[in-house]
């Protein structure tokens, strides 16, 4: 996203918008698509400009390699969640030396259970980087169950150069970016060196200037006004609600407004991954519920990611139902 982008067209494509018929939805009407956010978009951003052979190959890089179908999962990842429940999903490193530091669990118990959150700490010379999620929270092949969504959230423990932005009349740029973080979603395969939101079926919230995208490769949307600075302390999360398709997200707690709606639709076709960007010297902590949420609503059953992906354990209905796995799906398509 450098300063030659004002003069190059992007060629970026389209989207169409659905318009639902007056009156109450019935079983024939088309689900929402996502139309752009209704806030001004800007062409540059504002701290963390990425370099334009950056973008040119991240568009190389999706025209070359489509989204992957969903899947079920395989027989130990069901396991696994059947153990660990949401400490099961865990963040992937991504194997390039642009990514320096380390990824690793915190807060396990002693009965094999898995890591409370997952734990990232970068160094200075890190340089963008989207680090996925192993399990997806979003499958599109795994019936929601009667819940109402899925949740994470990121804890801020350090971004040294975060800069408050506020309601001043103007904004106070640095010479230098600083380090940034973005949480966002992101289907596979993603370009590892783009931040979340930048590319195809990708969404992210970035921290250091506190917009918002969604397959936006220049300099995002401004988000809302209840969100004016993020400090180390601070708790992002990020929220996908079925009902519409709704990205939204929580400060400390406090759930924001919708930030997209209509994304991710239908959901059979996707498999969603939290994205987690970073760049420059950060610390922060993933949690995708092993830990208690900021968001009181986000500890209830409706919306915890285990219920939704690999297995349903412990429903409105007190059943515990496990869901098949990838395997044994393909060996009872065999058997039919």
């Amino acid at each position: 996203m450098s300063w030659l982008k004002s003069f190059k067209s992007k060629g970026k494509v389209t989207h169409t918008t659905y318009a639902p018929p007056p009156g109450p939805p019935t079983q024939f009407d088309a689900p929402p698509e996502w139309e752009p956010a209704p806030e001004a978009r800007y062409a540059e951003g504002l701290y963390a400009d990425a370099p334009e052979d950056e973008y040119e190959s991240a568009q190389q890089f999706c025209a070359q390699y489509p989204p992957e179908l969903p899947r079920f999962l395989p027989s130990h990842a069901v396991e696994r969640i059947d153990t660990a429940g949401c400490r099961a999903w865990q963040l992937e490193a991504p194997y390039t030396p642009r990514f320096r530091g380390r990824i690793y669990t915190s807060g396990g118990d002693d009965k094999g259970g898995g890591a409370g959150v997952v734990r990232v700490v970068t160094e200075p010379g890190c340089e963008d980087v989207c680090l996925l999620s192993d399990l997806p929270i979003l499958a599109g092949l795994y019936d929601v169950h009667g819940k109402l969504g899925v949740y994470y959230e990121v804890k801020v423990i350090r971004m040294d150069g975060v800069i408050a932005v506020g309601a001043f009349p103007f904004v106070l740029f640095p010479l230098i970016p600083g380090p940034h973080i973005a949480v966002g979603t992101a289907c596979r395969p993603y370009p590892f060196w783009r931040l979340p939101g930048w590319n195809r079926l990708s969404a992210g919230l970035h921290l250091d200037d506190l917009r918002k995208f969604f397959e936006d490769p220049d300099g995002g949307r401004n988000y809302t006004p209840l969100l004016t600075h993020v400090a180390p302390g601070d708790t992002i999360g990020l929220g996908y609600s079925f009902a519409l398709g709704t990205v939204f997200y929580t400060h400390n707690g406090l759930r924001l407004p919708d930030a997209f709606t209509g994304v991710y639709l239908p959901r059979a076709e996707h498999d969603v991954y939290a994205a987690v960007g970073v760049g420059g010297a950060c610390e922060l902590e993933v949690n995708f519920g092993g830990d208690v949420f900021r968001w009181k609503e986000g500890n209830e059953w409706a919306w915890r990611v285990e219920g939704h992906v690999g297995t349903l354990t412990g429903g409105p209905s007190g059943a515990d139902d496990e869901l098949p796995s990838y395997d044994e799906a393909r060996q009872n398509r065999r058997t039919r």
